[in-house]
């Protein structure tokens, strides 16, 4: 069989085919530090653009300016439609950008802040503002409990 009828993908179809990074429908609210890593994500991603681009022959990797060109639509959908919330002082109850503790029914305290969505990371303390625990606790204050899978949570603490 001649090679002419196989169906190999090359690098210029499988960059063609790299997928859009998903673009939350939720409001893109966003913390001075969230605004600031987009602005980071942004520049990074121009970059990489703008070195793909200036590569000697455009079509020797056309996978890194697929690459390139995506990250740049998304940080530039991000950036465009972000709304910084900035942090109100003297929090009584939980908001956005606000940190509290929690108490769990076996004992556990745990900490966390209610952040956007590009910039949550549990495992670093930080939940996104439309994660199930982010909407159990926001507008609680300390010593209310609210309900997070099935279980008893109380606010110990917000700051």
């Amino acid at each position: 069989m001649s090679v002419a009828f196989t169906k190999e993908q090359d690098a210029e179809s499988a960059a063609a085919d790299l997928p859009d990074r998903p673009i939350s429908p939720h409001p893109n609210l966003v913390t001075p530090e969230g605004l600031a890593a987009l602005d980071a994500g942004l520049a990074s991603a121009r970059a990489a653009w703008a070195s793909a681009r200036a590569g000697e022959d455009v079509n020797t990797d056309r996978t890194a300016m697929a690459r390139a060109t995506r990250d740049l639509r998304y940080y530039s959908a991000r950036r465009a439609n972000a709304r910084l919330i900035a942090p109100e002082g003297g929090a009584e109850v939980v908001r956005f950008g606000g940190g509290f503790t929690l108490e769990r029914e076996d004992g556990r305290r745990q900490t966390f802040r209610i952040v956007g969505e590009d910039e949550a990371d549990p495992a670093k303390g930080s939940v996104s503002h439309v994660s199930p625990l982010a909407q159990a606790v926001l507008g609680k204050g300390v010593g209310d409990v609210a309900q997070l899978a099935g279980q008893d949570i109380e606010i110990v603490a917000v700051a």
